[in-house]
This record gives structure tokens, C-alpha cells and sequence, in this order.
């Protein structure tokens, strides 16, 4: 009788071990949340980098990390609920790709580490005090598009325009921003504009329809609600023949005609050697500043330049 009570005590001695064990190498998995605010090219690269910069730096998704993957499917309170979700499972820290996911996030947690990337200005965005030293418990990565390079592209392609319309949606921040960059380029170069503005993806079509009459160029940033739609966007213009100028390369795989922008995988590659900083050498967001990409892609549609009739200068 006492040897079996003692066989038992030890089964379940070591039953105990054995789930405390499992327990912590459980536990001592880190947890990275992501939240996406929709899904278009752009930010599925921006993702798709992150986990591979991650990976290269040995953090590996299922093996000694988990990665909760959240898409928003562009609706704001879906940002919020999936907010309170990564918050409540007390990740090590979030990733929050776009302006209105991060401040979901930001607005939730002033003490979980959150990297931010696909947000123009995080200052004007107030999701840092400043983007030289952020003094919260957010930073990441800049896709601050080069405005002045890309003005300059539609003076080479288009010499003689002289009116340019802005697409864009009023409700995000980054857009707004970019486009004042992108009016003060027009300025110097003698351009006039003219602004379209959208509220929903349900507008995008009347509203492009519109600007066709208005200027001879459409230029669009890195606007997330334009980019989710630019197949529409770049269907409207071909049939008017109006080229289209925008912010990213994404954009002009969906038809749009040409850009010089980021490179979204790059960005989201450099924010994972962030994350390491943060996870492995104890970094703290408040002190890291944001970070910018250095290097621009030319990209060009040539199938869209021929249906509209634009002829691509040599030189590019």
C-alpha cells in the first residue's frame, strides 16, 4: 500500500514537473500582436517585411515567438476591438500598421511597447511628442512619401499639365499631410490643383469621375482608403485618359500610371530591427526616434501609359 502511494506521489510529482515545465516554455514565448487597418499591397508588404526581419534576426513565428495577426478590414471600431484584444492578452509588444491602428492602440496602452509603421507623420498623428524623441511608449517607421520627387516625375512624363487633382481621403491624417507637401510642390513648380476628397470606399468612383473634367493629372498619396480602391481609381482615369500620379508601388500594380515611392517590405523589415532592439536589448520606444527609408522606388505602368496615351520619357 505505501509503495503504491509513494509510486503515485512520484507520477504526480513528476506529472507536475513536467506541466510546470511545459507552462513556462509556453510562457517564455514571446507574444507580438499585429493589428492592420485593411488589406491592400502596400500593407500586407509592410507586414510581410516585418515577419521576415523578424525572422532573420532569429525570431521565428511558432517556434519562439507567436505573432496574433489582427486585420481590420478598414472600419475603425474594428481597430478599437482588435486594440482591447492584443491590450488584454498582454503581448510584449504591438505592431500597428496605418494611422488609425495605431491610434487604437496608443489611445489604450500607455505601457506595452507599440511599433508603428505606414504612418506618415506620428508627431501630427499624436501618437509620439515628437518624432526626434517620442517621450511615449510608441515609435516605429515613417512612410513620409517624397512629394517633391514624385511632383517632379509629373512634370518629366507630363510637361504640359497644368492642373492637378488631388485624390484623397478626408477622415485620414496622413493623407491630409501628404497632400500639403504635395500642394507646396505644386507651387513651385506653377501647378494648380484642385482637391477630391472621399469619406468612404463607396465615393471613390464619383469622385475620380468628377476630377476627370477638372485637371489633366491625378495624383493620390499613400492614402489607405485610395489605395484599397485604386483598381476603380485607375478604371475611371484610363477611360477618361487622365494619367495618374501616386504614392506607393502597390498603387501602380492596381493601374495606377507611375510613382516614385518607398519600398513597404523595406519599411516593415526595418521595423522588425526595432522590435529587436526592444525585445533583446531592453530599448525603450520613448528614446528610439522614428525612422525613415532612405531609398525610393521608380515604378511605371507602361500598360496603363499606352491605354492612356502617355508616352514614358527614355531618361526614366
Amino acid at each position: 500500500m505505501k509503495k503504491s502511494t509513494a509510486v503515485l506521489t512520484a507520477i504526480a510529482l513528476v506529472a507536475s514537473i513536467f506541466t510546470t515545465s511545459c507552462s513556462k516554455s509556453k510562457e517564455a514565448k514571446i507574444r507580438i500582436g499585429v493589428i492592420q487597418l485593411l488589406e491592400h499591397p502596400a500593407l500586407d508588404k509592410n507586414y510581410q517585411g516585418f515577419v521576415d526581419g523578424l525572422a532573420e534576426a532569429g525570431y521565428v513565428d511558432k517556434k519562439n515567438i507567436i505573432i496574433d495577426y489582427q486585420n481590420a478590414q478598414g472600419e475603425q471600431a474594428n481597430c478599437v476591438t482588435i486594440a482591447e484584444k492584443l491590450i488584454n492578452d498582454r503581448d510584449d509588444l504591438i505592431f500597428a500598421i496605418a494611422t488609425p491602428a495605431a491610434q487604437a492602440v496608443a489611445n489604450l496602452t500607455q505601457t506595452i511597447p507599440v511599433l508603428v509603421s505606414s504612418v506618415t507623420d506620428p508627431e501630427s498623428a499624436k501618437l509620439v511628442k515628437s518624432n526626434a524623441k517620442p517621450e511615449t511608449n510608441v515609435t516605429g517607421t515613417s512612410d513620409l512619401t517624397p512629394c517633391a520627387a514624385q511632383m517632379n516625375l509629373l512634370k518629366k512624363i507630363l510637361p504640359e499639365a497644368k492642373t492637378v487633382g488631388m485624390l484623397y481621403c478626408s477622415n485620414e491624417q496622413n493623407s491630409f499631410f501628404q497632400i500639403q507637401l504635395a500642394k507646396a510642390e505644386c507651387d513651385k513648380l506653377g501647378l494648380k490643383y484642385v482637391d477630391g476628397t472621399v469619406s468612404n470606399s463607396n465615393e471613390i468612383q464619383q469622385v475620380t469621375q468628377s476630377l476627370c473634367g477638372k485637371c489633366d493629372v491625378i495624383y493620390s498619396p499613400t492614402d489607405n482608403m485610395i489605395a484599397g480602391g485604386m483598381a476603380t481609381v485607375a478604371q475611371v482615369a484610363i477611360e477618361n485618359k487622365i494619367p495618374t500620379i501616386v504614392g506607393e508601388e502597390g498603387m501602380v500594380m492596381s493601374g495606377g500610371m507611375a510613382t516614385y515611392g518607398i519600398n513597404y517590405y523595406e519599411l516593415g523589415k526595418q521595423t522588425a530591427k526595432m522590435a529587436v532592439e526592444i525585445l533583446k536589448n531592453g530599448k525603450k520606444p520613448a528614446d528610439m526616434p522614428i525612422q525613415y527609408l532612405e531609398k525610393c522606388d521608380l515604378s511605371i505602368n507602361y500598360d496603363t501609359a499606352e491605354k492612356i496615351g502617355v508616352t514614358i520619357p527614355d531618361s526614366l
